[in-house]
């Protein structure tokens, strides 16, 4: 059973998660060659405050 974490900064929306959870799983299946249902997404939203890229925080660029 694949367990795919994904950590996406806040404001993606709905469909968005939807769109990007449906590839992952058709590549999942393609690849690692398990049953759909099977694979497992986890999204997970991090404020922009807690994220921090080249020593800048998101919120701050």
């Amino acid at each position: 059973m694949p367990l795919i974490h994904v950590e996406l900064v806040e404001g993606r929306t709905k469909e968005q998660k939807k769109q990007l959870g449906e590839a992952i799983t058709k590549a999942a299946v393609e690849i690692v060659k398990v049953p759909a249902d099977a694979v497992k997404v986890i999204f997970v939203d991090m404020k922009k405050d807690d994220y921090m890229e080249g020593g800048i925080l998101r919120s701050e660029r």
